[in-house]
């Protein structure tokens, strides 16, 4: 009687994102202020999803049947209140690491009465790799990761083959890559790590507007005029997953 074949492996699995020693996120941003902290520990906790080393249910997370959008590094979260508040019909996973950062988020969420967004504290190589699962994001928005200007730093810079190869692998079919950065080093790095990504295709030529992105547009902020005023342009990159 013949034997019956072991199945193969998954031809196409989504890569996983190996974890590196070498941290993407430097440790300056200390400072908080006090309305910060009192939201971080009285508003925070109702939008917080704790890390876990496996995926996360997103009907479970956020009650509902949604397209789900990851953020990473959302800075005073600004621009993601502004996005969440403008998009209901979308849900959003915010990744961060900075106390700062996470209590300003959650005191935004907090005075819109924004039920869309959860918050991640924790670094979003970890996340991405072990909470995300493969073909489960509408979108993915990176707005101004740490440049780390000088060259001996640039190993630590967020935007990688390794790691733009595991974000396409967890966006859906015609899902969004969205990054922007005021460096243009970094956004030449971007475009062409981006560009030699199978899975991916340029939505422009070249770099997007800001408006570029057909799901979700990136909404100009203080950070970003200020930027402006000081003649310090900004690069975006819009890509689709194939």
């Amino acid at each position: 009687m013949p034997s019956t074949p072991t199945p193969g492996p998954d031809p196409d699995p989504a890569p996983p994102v190996r974890h590196r020693m070498v941290r993407s996120f430097g440790s300056g941003r200390s400072r908080i202020t006090r309305a910060q902290e009192r939201a971080y520990r009285q508003d925070f906790p109702r939008y917080a999803v704790p890390y876990q080393a496996h995926g996360l249910d997103p009907v479970a997370c956020f009650g509902r049947q949604a397209p789900l959008v990851l953020e990473i590094g959302f800075g005073m979260g600004q621009t993601t209140a502004a996005i969440a508040s403008s998009k209901p019909q979308l849900d959003f996973l915010a990744v961060e690491v900075f106390t700062a950062g996470i209590g300003s988020l959650a005191m935004h969420l907090a005075r819109l009465d924004l039920t869309n967004v959860r918050i991640i504290e924790h670094d979003a190589v970890d996340v991405v790799r072990d909470m995300v699962l493969p073909g489960s994001l509408a979108a993915v928005l990176i707005f101004f990761p740490d440049p780390w200007p000088k060259a001996r730093h640039h190993k630590r810079r967020l935007i990688t083959p390794a790691f733009v190869c595991a974000l396409a692998a967890r966006l859906a079919p015609a899902g969004i890559l969205h990054c922007a950065t005021d460096w243009q080093h970094y956004a030449e790095q971007m475009l062409e790590v981006f560009s030699r990504e199978p899975h991916l295709t340029n939505l422009h030529s070249g770099f997007a507007p800001a408006a570029g992105n057909p799901l979700c547009e990136r909404p100009a902020t203080k950070f970003h005029a200020r930027g402006e005023r000081l003649g310090h342009p900004v690069w975006d990159l819009v890509f689709e997953r194939r």
